[in-house]
């Protein structure tokens, strides 16, 4: 008699959990079925939300479309060493076509398309770099926009030409404060060390690179693009061990203007396009073109690359 309870139990148990699934089994088939009607998106931030940097998108057209990606590899292992010809290195890198590397701020889609369809207003969203926006501005600090804050911002903006001039605390806007806090001592705390020769110093944290000699500032501070979380940018002590002009990646056929390798497929490069588009490269060290064609000139083979620091979000 105990026996029959027990799996007259088990079977209504089993009833129990297989009637829902078989119900949202067959809800699926009726939705996904011909004549379904998709779920609507979902709606843009509130003003005043936070705007997370996965949301954020060119605040204009960012030019003329580029065969390439921006997200250059990191190999891994180090490329196919070989000493080009004369004549291979005499073919310059193509220079990047116009606008490609424009100061476009990366703001929200529901700013994108308004700017679009005409509204110039001022931002009203809390920027991924709120805070320290209004810090490099001598704001009160609260991480919040404001009508007063968002003026602040595109009076900033306007000045250094970056467009859109709405007001929104995005990557380019706190990547030029960044740049022109640094311009002068980019040294100033001590971070990248001395030595008597050449060295490249990366500041992950910051992104920004220059080369110094003794405690002698030869070229930069300028913006970089380094990896992104999961293809960090790796850290220490590196030597430049190969230049490479014209070097493609093998794995997504992209070019790599100005290649100089420091760890295994890592290296200095170009990118056609904006290095602040975030999230990231893939373990490179990006760069600006005209940058990184004049970095080429002042490094060579045996020169020493110090990396430090975490870029924010990795």
């Amino acid at each position: 008699m105990v026996r029959k309870r027990v799996r007259r139990v088990r079977r209504v148990r089993k009833r129990t959990v297989v009637a829902p699934v078989t119900a949202l089994v067959a809800l699926l088939a009726v939705l996904s079925g011909p004549g379904a009607v998709a779920a609507p998106p979902p709606a843009p931030g509130a003003p005043g939300a936070p705007a997370s940097q996965q949301e954020l998108v060119p605040g204009v057209h960012p030019g003329p479309y580029q065969p390439w990606p921006l997200d250059t590899p990191d190999q891994v292992l180090a490329p196919q060493v070989y000493t080009p010809s004369a004549a291979e290195n005499a073919v310059e890198p193509p220079s990047p076509t116009e606008g490609s590397d424009a100061l476009i701020e990366y703001v929200p889609l529901s700013e994108a398309v308004a700017r679009e369809a005409g509204v110039t207003a001022c931002s009203r969203r809390t920027g991924p770099y709120q805070r320290q926006v209004e810090r490099w501005l001598r704001r009160h600090v609260d991480g919040k926009q404001s009508a007063a804050d968002c003026r602040a911002v595109r009076a900033f903006q306007s000045e250094q030409g970056i467009r859109p001039d709405s007001g929104f605390a995005g990557p380019v806007t706190w990547g030029r404060m960044r740049l022109l806090a640094a311009a002068k001592k980019p040294n100033a705390a001590g971070r990248c060390p001395v030595r008597t020769g050449r060295v490249a110093c990366v500041d992950l944290r910051r992104q920004l690179l220059w080369v110094q000699k003794g405690k002698r500032v030869v070229f930069g501070p300028v913006p970089v693009r380094s990896g992104k979380a999961g293809y960090r940018t790796r850290t220490g002590w590196f030597k430049v061990y190969w230049k490479h002009k014209n070097h493609w990646s093998t794995l997504y056929n992209t070019p790599m203007p100005y290649s100089q390798f420091f760890s295994g497929g890592q290296a200095f490069h170009a990118i056609y396009g904006s290095v602040y588009s975030p999230p990231g490269s893939r373990g490179c060290v990006n760069m600006r073109l005209a940058d990184a064609r004049t970095l080429w000139s002042r490094l060579s083979t045996g020169d020493r690359v110090y990396v430090w620091g975490r870029k924010p979000g990795t």
